[in-house]
């Protein structure tokens, strides 16, 4: 089971821009509540705020049991801060661990992480709302904002209003989001991406290299500099020729048969001996087989480099297994952490060895 439900997708993530990119996969009417969660234009900053935002990271104390007393070179000495509590089995007392505190959500009181006390929470109104309203101009819009687990990551992606289209016919919107969390997980990111509208897949803004991120870490004396945040911010308006670019490149870059079996033969090995490797094995290039000749996401494509990557992101989206995750808090995940660069980059690394292409890499 999934750990985000359809209710809770339908009810905790904003997707605007619906006239253009259509509605999230996991759209249901009747999950949205009181209020519709898709926008057909741009996502108005204070409804970010009030639908997803309204709660507060709290710090809380960590107790745990103990005797009330420490050893110190004067002998035992009471703890400061003990309490005592009591409990079906008699009165407990709990000692204070003064260099660890939790963050709770003011509203419904979930524990989101334990840190150390030089943990700095970044609260969502300020690290992604306030700023980003900072950066905003007249070009650039919220395209899709959300929670994930429980509340503990969050997101918000400022997009150009209208889709880019290649004369390849590939349509894309760049974008750039800004992420962070209170579990721990990830450090306060803004980072450039584009987004696929074929198959609502996020791809890397350089596909064959990291795209360019600021991440603050959540450190007591963290601070966002906006010069930085609106030098990358700027970067949005550059995404688009810079990825046309490669699309053109990858689109005149032809991949025969023989090259798509041997590209296959080195992104998924085949196992010698029979058994569940060798059943997931078979299973995963079937599917990209199908993608490659028969899914309107790939094969309009079909024998250019351009459809070799569109196969293997949208496999990677849309068709693998996800365990322990929603496929959307997987695939948002993997898109701020560096995932979606690490993925595109491998498939064109492996296929500019296949073909004996260096020159793939660097165009």
């Amino acid at each position: 089971m999934s750990k985000e439900t359809l209710q809770w997708l339908n009810q905790n993530t904003l997707i605007g821009f619906t006239d253009k990119r259509g509605t999230a996969w996991h759209y249901r009417a009747d999950l949205q509540g009181a209020e519709p969660n898709h926008y057909s234009g741009a996502i108005p900053t204070g409804d970010v705020s009030r639908r997803l935002f309204h709660w507060e990271p709290v710090e809380q104390p960590i107790y745990v049991p103990s005797s009330g007393m420490e050893w110190t070179p004067n002998g035992h000495v009471p703890i400061p801060g003990t309490v005592e509590a009591v409990t079906d089995t008699g009165v407990l007392k709990l000692a204070p661990l003064h260099d660890r505190k939790a963050i709770q959500r003011s509203d419904t009181g979930h524990t989101m992480g334990i840190f150390t006390d030089s943990y700095q929470p970044h609260e969502y109104n300020e690290w992604l709302i306030n700023t980003i309203a900072t950066l905003l101009d007249d070009d650039l819009s919220i395209g899709s904002a959300g929670l994930l687990k429980n509340g503990a990551v969050a997101w918000v992606s400022v997009e150009v209003p209208d889709n880019v289209t290649t004369p390849e016919g590939v349509e894309f919107r760049p974008h750039l989001f800004g992420a962070t969390s209170f579990d721990g997980s990830l450090a306060t990111t803004f980072k450039r991406a584009v987004t696929s509208i074929v198959c609502d897949n996020t791809m890397a803004a350089g596909l064959g290299e990291a795209g360019q991120q600021i991440k603050i870490k959540h450190s007591r004396h963290s601070k966002l500099r906006i010069g930085e945040a609106r030098e990358a911010l700027n970067i949005i308006y550059q995404v688009a020729d810079d990825f046309a670019a490669e699309v053109t490149t990858l689109c005149r870059t032809s991949v025969s048969d023989t090259e798509w079996n041997a590209f296959l033969d080195a992104h998924v090995p085949m196992p010698d001996e029979p058994g569940r490797s060798r059943t997931m094995a078979e299973n995963k290039r079937d599917t990209l087989a199908r993608l490659w000749n028969h899914d309107k996401r790939v094969a309009p494509w079909k024998g250019t480099a351009w459809g070799v990557v569109q196969a293997v992101n949208t496999y990677t989206h849309h068709e693998q297994t996800v365990r322990g995750a929603v496929r959307a808090e997987r695939n948002m995940l993997r898109a701020v952490t560096g995932g979606v660069d690490e993925l595109d980059h491998t498939t064109l690394h492996t296929l500019a060895t296949v073909q004996n292409n260096p020159a793939l890499l660097a165009a």
